[in-house]
């Protein structure tokens, strides 16, 4: 959030001004803790799947069943939407608070940085590439079993700090649904590369570990 005159604006979902705001390490920490203890808890039951990027990434890299792709996504978005409620429910709690960007993703006026579309659709691709890169890597038979949320909730803290000034740091198309609907008018209209450019990086990923997997046997 952003000082407003006599009323706080809601940005990119922390107040720099006041002294609680947690600033980008913290918010970059928030979504990493948060994957990372979502994971150790949840992971037995469903593969720890709250991104429809990993999910088709798992795919493409031949590590989850195509069938279960639909109802995934479709839990994951709706998901995305039911915690978008209650954090606006939670921000509007106090007078005098206009919702704004709501922490959507965005390019061009709508990125924190002011970065342009090119821009951020290539920090998407590479960051959700990357992203999914580690998650195959830990979650390989080969790596030292228990410790895999420890390492992707880092790598999405490290991801955040990276991109949050370019696009506000999506890697998530569920994240940026669940968002783009309750903040102004702007967000909807681009959350379309919220969707295609993380979806491109997970499947360059998946099918480049199948590939690198294909030519190691």
């Amino acid at each position: 959030m952003h000082a407003c005159g006599p009323k706080l604006l809601i940005v990119v979902g922390f107040d720099t001004q006041a002294p609680w705001g947690i600033g980008l390490v913290g918010v970059s920490l928030a979504f990493g803790l948060t994957v990372l203890t979502m994971a150790y808890a949840v992971g037995h039951i469903s593969g720890g799947h709250f991104n429809p990027a990993v999910s088709l990434g798992l795919w493409a890299a031949g590590r989850f069943p195509g069938k279960d792709l639909g109802p995934y996504i479709l839990i994951q978005v709706v998901g995305g939407l039911v915690a978008g409620v209650v954090l606006y429910l939670i921000a509007t709690g106090k007078a005098g608070v206009e919702v704004g960007g709501f922490a959507s993703n965005g390019y061009g006026e709508r990125s924190p940085g002011g970065y342009g579309m090119g821009a951020a659709f290539l920090t998407e691709v590479v960051m959700t590439l990357f992203f999914l890169v580690v998650i195959l890597g830990v979650t390989s038979k080969a790596a030292p079993a228990g410790f895999a949320p420890i390492a992707i909730g880092l790598c999405l803290t490290l991801i955040h700090l990276i991109s949050i000034p370019v696009t506000n740091t999506s890697v998530n198309p569920a994240r940026s649904t669940g968002v783009a609907f309750f903040a102004d008018a702007g967000a909807v209209p681009q959350l379309w590369l919220f969707w295609l450019a993380p979806i491109i990086g997970a499947l360059i990923a998946g099918y480049l570990t199948r590939w690198l997997q294909s030519t190691s046997d």
